[in-house]
This record gives structure tokens, C-alpha cells and sequence, in this order.
């Protein structure tokens, strides 16, 4: 790494790496899932994760890398938290199930959101004015899917779990 243009092209590899371990765990999670809402939004998470890979695959080939290029290990440890703390664990009440569903997800959707966001800075830096507008709409999607679990656990799941 010699310069922002390399930390650039390789965080894209490492957030490709990111999503696309997401996408079988919050897979495994939407079945795992009682609440409905909460179902529906993993499954359009599943979607969002999909259209950022897409993304990111487009910035790489844009660059000449191959966006399989980097192992995300932090993504790689929250998976392994997830299994752990839902697809492993005995729960007596599918309500705290969902409630233990939605903290899981939001733990691997606030890492997403670090890389989105040091990405779209990066870009903007770098003047990579089209990868930066690409990155920002991945980034606001992102955010907008954490909001939306948050009206989730704060509008019922949690209520129930308690």
C-alpha cells in the first residue's frame, strides 16, 4: 500500500468480500425469522447486499481488479456471531429469537456502513466522481435498511421479546 489509490482498490475487494459473506447468513436469518416484517426487510437486505456486490464487481472491473481479490476477516467474525448467537443457540421464544435476528444483522449492516462510508470518501478524494456517487447510494441504502430494522425492533419485536 503506497498511496489512497491502493487503500481505495483494496477496501473495494474487502467490502465485496463483506457482502458476499453476508448474503447466505441474512439469508439464514430471514427463514430463522418469526415476525413477518422483520422476514420481509432480511430478504430486502438479501436484495441490497446483491446490488452492492453488483456495485462494487462494476467499481472493480472499472479498475482493472479482480473484486474476489481481499478475505474480509472482520465480516468473517461477525458470520461466525451470528451462527452462534441465532442458527446455534436455543431460544424458548421465537420473539427473542427476532429480537436476537435484528442485533446480529445490525452489527454486520454498521460494518457495511464504515466501509461504505471510507470508500465514498476516498472516491470523492481521489476524484473518482462516478464511483463516488455509486458508493453514496449503496452507503444511503445501507442506511436506510439499519433505520428501517431499528423501526422493527422498536415498533414490536423487542416489545414482544420483553
Amino acid at each position: 500500500m503506497n498511496s489512497l489509490k491502493d487503500i481505495y482498490l483494496d477496501q473495494l475487494q474487502d467490502l465485496w468480500s463483506a457482502n458476499t459473506q453476508a448474503v447466505d447468513i441474512v439469508t439464514k436469518l430471514g427463514r430463522e425469522a418469526e415476525d413477518k416484517e422483520l422476514s420481509k426487510a432480511l430478504i430486502d437486505g438479501v436484495n441490497g447486499l446483491n446490488d452492492g456486490i453488483s456495485q462494487i464487481t462494476e467499481l472493480c472491473n472499472r479498475h482493472d481488479i479482480n473484486p474476489n481479490g481481499e478475505h474480509c476477516k472482520g465480516m468473517e467474525g461477525l458470520v461466525k456471531e451470528a451462527e452462534a448467537h441465532v442458527l446455534n443457540a436455543d431460544f424458548g421464544d421465537p420473539d427473542a429469537r427476532d429480537a436476537m435476528i435484528i442485533t446480529q444483522y445490525q452489527r454486520m449492516v454498521h460494518y457495511a456502513l464504515a466501509g461504505y462510508g471510507c470508500l465514498v470518501a476516498f472516491a470523492n478524494r481521489l476524484g473518482e466522481d462516478e464511483d463516488g456517487a455509486i458508493l453514496q447510494e449503496c452507503l444511503d441504502n445501507t442506511y436506510d435498511g439499519d433505520r428501517r430494522m431499528t423501526a422493527i425492533a422498536t415498533g414490536g419485536v423487542n416489545k414482544a421479546a420483553a
